[in-house]
């Protein structure tokens, strides 16, 4: 005979059947992994369909690798899936959370990607417009910038409004600082120029000084992207909060302090202390994709003065009281600053108006194709 559970109060309490009890156990072995109530949630509605939630934790041309809390698990993207797919951006990325089917020996199948809290991306190399996701589900960017002759308060500015499009936060990481004697506290007033209302943390990993001060962003359960360009220090970086080396290291060069690629691949890698590490190759270069939105919180101090225009429309360029451009004269904003928001600018707008042709080009050539489908099989043909 089943004796009933009784609360504290007394009261009856119906004991746990197997599946409450399966599912108390995936989520908190989820949990670790980032699981929350929002994904919870999100998942409900492929638990009929025998599914399993897993995160995307490498991608490797086409082929995956998942957690799910328990073990890692090869996977692949559906046929369905991918056919409905109408961008690679579209596609699972490092860091998403998916619904897999597995099951028997083969690798599990991605059904469905879960829907993205935040999405680091830019245009992808080369001359089509396409997004490309370079970090999922991410609560925090580290934006790592050498203090060698990779620092570079331009190229700061572009990786914060690609950072604060994502929705993640941005945090900046000036690495190398044992090379930086002397000029530790210009460069970190450089950045913080460029970085206005943004943590700016000067560390070095390759010594293991400053790390302590990352803690705040390393709690269990949270995801941090490591992003900068190649010859950074990344994967010294992820080495040190590793605590071991994991990943490869190589030099850089004399002259700008550039490295090769040691890192080629996006990988999600669980930190000791329960946050995951979203280490990424170093990017030669970083081209925005998205709208104002990132630009306007990468430059907050000139969205400010640009209430004080005269017009509301100002472009900051040759309009008579313009508060920006006058803020510039006064020596209140760097020249450099002001010149780096209109290259960024105008490169929004070119991107713009290449997705506008783009979808314009889409939308032509899906009617051409329901002509030629209609033309082949005329409504007389079709009922006889």
């Amino acid at each position: 005979m089943t004796h009933p559970v009784r609360s504290p109060k007394g009261r009856p309490r119906a004991p746990a059947t197997n599946d409450s009890v399966r599912k108390a156990d995936r989520v908190m072995s989820l949990e670790r992994l980032g699981w929350d109530r929002v994904r919870e949630d999100a998942f409900t509605g492929y638990l009929d369909q025998g599914l399993v939630p897993a995160r995307v934790a490498r991608e490797d041309r086409g082929r995956y690798l998942l957690l799910d809390g328990r073990r890692e698990r090869p996977a692949v993207v559906s046929g369905r899936l991918r056919h409905a797919s109408a961008a690679r951006a579209a596609l699972p990325a490092v860091g998403d959370w998916v619904a897999a089917r597995v099951g028997g020996a083969g690798a599990a199948q991605i059904a469905a990607v879960l829907p993205r809290t935040s999405a680091f991306t830019r245009k992808a190399a080369g001359g089509t417009t396409e997004e490309q996701v370079i970090a999922a589900n991410v609560d925090t960017v580290f934006l790592v910038s050498g203090l060698d002759h990779d620092f570079n308060p331009r190229r700061i500015e572009r990786y914060l409004a690609a950072a604060w499009e994502s929705g993640a936060t941005p945090v900046v990481l000036l690495n190398k600082a044992d090379l930086a004697a002397g000029l530790l506290e210009l460069r970190l007033a450089e950045a913080g120029a460029a970085a206005p209302g943004v943590p700016v943390l000067a560390v070095s990993a390759l010594r293991g000084e400053g790390l302590d001060a990352l803690a705040p962003w390393l709690a269990p359960g949270r995801t941090v992207a490591l992003l900068g360009s190649s010859g950074a220090g990344k994967s010294t970086l992820v080495n040190a909060l590793l605590g071991e080396a994991r990943q490869a290291t190589g030099p850089v060069r004399a002259d700008d302090s550039r490295g090769r690629h040691v890192t080629t691949r996006r990988e999600l890698v669980p930190l000791p202390g329960g946050a995951l590490l979203l280490d990424t190759p170093g990017l030669r270069e970083l081209q925005l994709w998205g709208d104002d939105e990132g630009l306007a919180g990468a430059f907050p101090d000139l969205e400010a003065l640009a209430a004080d225009c005269r017009f509301r429309d100002c472009a900051h360029a040759d309009e008579p009281g313009c508060a920006v451009r006058a803020a510039v004269e006064e020596g209140r904003i760097d020249a450099g600053r002001l010149e780096s928001w209109h290259k960024l600018r105008r490169e929004l707008r070119h991107l713009a108006a290449r997705r506008d042709a783009r979808a314009r080009a889409e939308e032509e050539a899906k009617w051409k194709a329901i002509s030629k489908a209609i033309k082949r099989h005329p409504k007389a043909d079709r009922w006889r």
